[in-house]
């Protein structure tokens, strides 16, 4: 009986690929690094043909690893990155690489269209706020700068429809993606032709919309050879890579939040109703008729592979951990803020610097160390704060990403945000979450509630100490303020 499922997780720096069993229990898993480019200052892009070259190496190996058969899998779920703009030909060819989520060239762009469309407008249908790092921008810009490619264009894609289409020959969007585009109508989960017209894109360019589990296609018989997977494996549209990570992490319930500890931070707060925040990032979550209240920061995990390289000389995190932890909360007056690529919420600044505050000769480093982990647990702070002014609040996070593997980076998560987190027994939340699409749209689950029962447990939980919560909010204070004095300056 075919009951494997594969996940697919195309990341920032790395595809990763997980076999799965109907109880979730990993079979077998590989990761496969690319690279991303930086041509020009405030550019950020990625060839998604070398995403495909990973993923089918990484299938081919974890087929490898686990001495399975590809004839068990029963479907295949995508998660990736947000805000891609792949255009690709009436073939499917690729015409340029995609900027990805944090690449920020189209920020004129933005100014002139907020002024002539309208940023209250654009917000209303599409509850976002119109920001470079978006996918609509980007297309923008190829038409100003990349006339060919505009020309060219059949479809814009995002990463697990790319990856989608290269697997099973079917160009598809899902609903988990559309607000990367700000005429996707975010209340009714459609696009809106009228505001497409205005942003001037051909609405052609826009694939049609599936629901996250259901099924696109299946394997071609040339996808079949690259990758090893058998002829006529299901393949479903899957979805945004935290908004998988959400469900992979049990978060199916109203209120429920998801904390992301990946490359980049953040939190996803499950509603049953629409409600945005010009400040936040407003989705559907990839379960039907739920939305996801995000906060997305480029502060995470990135921060600490970044700080390790240039002077620890790649330590493991036990060892950064040990440092950091023999060092006071708050980390003796050093305060960070982990802008280190522009900011996205909840400030929404491309020219957002990275900066150590309080620097003497008594600071070492296990201070930096420990005041990388506490700055990004305040933007994670900062975001859940402002979801407030939109009225939504929670007691419990739900920690995923390889940041939750640090027990003192998710304690100090705790004791600054003053919430529980509790910390899932595998770190493959996302992987997990594209297979239970999968799973869900093949019927190896009968619904979601049934697939979390089965796939999800906890390790951990961290309670928050709230006499250190007191002593952060007072720095956390301080955090705040260094960044509005020195905004201009940057």
């Amino acid at each position: 009986m075919k009951n494997l499922l594969l996940g697919i997780d195309i990341g920032t720096s790395a595809c990763k690929i997980v076999i799965f069993d109907k109880e979730g229990h990993i079979l077998a898993s590989s990761t496969k690094g690319y690279k991303v480019y930086y041509p020009k200052a405030g550019w950020a892009e990625q060839n998604p043909n070398e995403w495909y070259s990973a993923i089918c190496e990484g299938i081919k190996e974890t087929l490898l690893i686990g001495d399975i058969n590809s004839d068990d899998i029963a479907g295949i779920g995508i998660g990736g990155q947000s805000w891609s703009a792949i255009a690709v030909d009436r073939n499917g060819k690729l015409l340029c690489n995609t900027p990805i989520w944090m690449d920020t060239r189209a920020s004129e762009i933005c100014k002139k269209v907020n002024e002539k469309i309208g940023a209250e407008r654009i917000f209303d249908i599409s509850g976002n706020s119109f920001e470079p790092m978006y996918t609509t921008p980007k297309i923008l810009w190829y038409k100003e700068n990349l006339p060919n490619v505009f020309k060219n264009t059949y479809k814009i894609l995002q990463s697990n429809s790319y990856i989608a289409f290269r697997l099973t020959g079917i160009f598809s969007g899902e609903k988990s993606q559309g607000y990367g585009l700000h005429c996707f109508n975010m209340k009714k989960g459609i696009y809106n032709e009228k505001l497409c017209e205005d942003f001037e894109i051909p609405f052609e360019f826009l694939p049609k919309i599936y629901e996250c589990s259901e099924v696109v296609g299946q394997v071609t018989k040339k996808a079949a050879g690259e990758t090893g997977l058998s002829v006529g494996t299901p393949v479903v549209a899957g979805g945004l890579d935290a908004a998988c990570g959400t469900l992979g992490a049990g978060v199916i319930n109203d209120g429920q939040t998801q904390e992301q500890g990946g490359q980049a931070g953040g939190m996803s707060i499950c509603l049953d109703e629409y409600k945005a925040h010009s400040k936040l990032i407003l989705g559907f979550h990839v379960i039907p008729n739920k939305w996801l209240l995000q906060g997305g920061t480029v502060g995470g995990g990135g921060v600490i592979k970044w700080f390790n390289e240039q002077f620890c000389e790649n330590k493991t995190l036990k060892e950064l951990d040990e440092k950091a932890g023999k060092v006071n909360i708050g980390s003796d007056g050093l305060i960070f803020l982990p802008y280190m690529a522009g900011e996205r919420s909840p400030i929404w600044n491309k020219n957002a610097k990275g900066v150590f505050f309080g620097l003497d000769y008594s600071k070492t480093k296990g201070h930096l160390f420990r005041a990388c982990l506490e700055g990004v647990a305040f933007s994670l702070h900062h975001n859940l704060e402002t979801a407030k002014e939109a009225g939504v609040n929670i007691n419990v996070l739900n920690a995923i990403g390889g940041a939750a593997n640090s027990r003192l980076w998710t304690q100090i998560k705790s004791d600054i945000t003053g919430k529980v987190i509790m910390v899932p027994s595998t770190d493959t939340a996302t992987t997990m979450g594209a297979a239970i699409l999968a799973g869900v749209g093949t019927g190896v689950y009968k619904s979601f509630r049934e697939a979390v029962k089965l796939t999800v447990n906890f390790k951990r939980e961290h309670t928050p100490n709230m006499d250190n919560h007191k002593e952060y909010m007072k720095i956390f204070s301080i955090y705040l303020k260094l960044y509005e004095n020195l905004k201009e300056l940057m």
